[in-house]
């Protein structure tokens, strides 16, 4: 019997667990500085969030590079380093397979920004406060 999943319902509790323990995993050898590319030296980066597939093979992983400054930079730069850093999170967990490492930037804060200055917009105010009937 074939099982029909929904994009619908979201991830799993385990893609949520392995993403998390992936991401921790990620921030601990950024924070270290322990990467070979120069592009990466000096440059703190954040890794909001790190999405796994359904079958755990691939795990996406967001970044931000802080100021936002040299973003495509930094996430070509990590491309180069995956393998360093699937290497790393080998010797730190324990998976049946270590997922393959995609890097893109996260646009998260800018997307709330956008939303914050459409609610702050004079129309949606005036809608709001009762004053577009």
């Amino acid at each position: 019997m074939k099982r029909h999943t929904s994009s619908a319902s979201g991830p799993t509790q385990r893609q949520l667990r392995v993403g998390e323990l992936v991401r921790h995993a990620i921030a601990e050898v950024l924070m270290r500085g322990d990467l070979h590319d120069p592009a990466l030296r000096g440059v703190t980066i954040t890794v909001p969030e790190v999405r796994m597939s359904p079958d755990l093979k691939i795990a996406t992983v967001y970044v931000m590079p802080l100021g936002g400054g040299g973003a495509d930079m930094v996430v070509k730069a990590l491309a180069r380093e995956a393998r360093h850093l699937k290497n790393e999170i080998r010797r730190k967990l324990t998976l049946k397979f270590l997922p393959d490492l995609r890097f893109r930037l996260d646009t998260t804060f800018d997307e709330g920004a956008r939303v914050d200055a459409i609610l702050d917009s004079p129309a949606v105010r005036r809608d709001v406060e009762g004053g577009g009937q």
